[in-house]
């Protein structure tokens, strides 16, 4: 069953939800904006089964519940070591049709993406806002390198199933598809928000270790590397970067970090 939403809203935009009866959809923590009465919610430190939701406890005896404490431990154990919410919320229509609002944590966009069991969407940390139980929540590592050299994609969340999974990011969003630019695209590493399964990332050095390569890191804004993206698909990014909007509230604040240089000189908030 298709998730009835409605993203509203320009600067801070906000997704609606309505719920037919029995359906449930889920939130990370904190997401979490209104809803009718007659929604129930729930919070759990499990992820949805992909089969509507609900949990499979009661099921195989004592073994069976190990099993299912240890499937969780290891999915908020995931989580914690992603820096993400440990539990989730979930919101279930009871007795008729339901609404549920959700709401990002940064001024920007949000997008629906549909999942048809056929490919998965990759996200960045803090991009997942809400989505149907018949979509699994996980995460993904980059790889050791790749996430080391980028600072951004060492861990990304992983969506697989069926239905609506709704995703929050900063500023406006552009969608691309690097098979329309030869194949391939370099990005700042903090602007890439989410891509589909088979799209290749990875992360790469800006320039060589001459000269202009050291311009490039020390006056560029860029640092030391740009995210790559490879291949036939759909790849989402957002105008603006956690790190540029900490740096300019700092300036306004009048503990401008950034120097005259940027780039490789910048200090990372927090």
């Amino acid at each position: 069953m298709t998730l009835k939403q409605e993203i509203v809203g320009n600067a801070m935009q906000m997704a609606v939800v309505n719920l037919h009866p029995g359906q449930t959809v889920y939130c990370e923590a904190g997401k979490f904006l209104f809803k009718t009465t007659n929604v129930t919610m729930e919070t759990r430190l499990s992820g949805p089964s992909g089969s509507g939701g609900q949990q499979q406890g009661g099921s195989g005896g004592m073994g069976g519940l190990l099993r299912q404490a240890m499937g969780t431990a290891m999915q908020v154990g995931q989580r914690m070591l992603a820096g993400e919410s440990l539990a989730f919320q979930y919101f279930t229509a009871q007795g008729g049709e339901g609404t549920v609002g959700f709401a990002g944590v940064l001024p920007g966009e949000m997008r629906a993406l549909e999942l048809d069991g056929t490919r998965a969407w990759f996200a960045e940390k803090d991009a997942f806002v809400a989505a149907e139980s018949t979509v699994d929540f996980g995460i993904a590592f980059a790889g050791g390198r790749t996430g080391m050299s980028g600072g951004e994609g060492f861990i990304l969340e992983k969506f697989t199933g069926h239905g609506t999974v709704i995703i929050a990011g900063a500023g406006n969003f552009i969608d691309l598809n690097p098979a329309d630019f030869g194949g391939r695209i370099e990005v700042d590493t903090g602007c890439v928000v989410a891509f589909e399964e088979g799209i290749q990332y990875g992360v790469q050095r800006v320039g060589g270790l001459n000269r202009q390569g050291l311009m490039n890191a020390v006056f560029g804004g860029e640092g030391l590397s740009l995210a790559t993206l490879e291949g036939n698909g759909r790849v989402i990014l957002q105008s603006l970067t956690i790190e540029s909007l900490a740096n300019a509230l700092k300036k306004a604040q009048g503990g401008d970090k950034q120097g005259p240089t940027g780039g490789l000189f910048s200090t990372h908030a927090g």
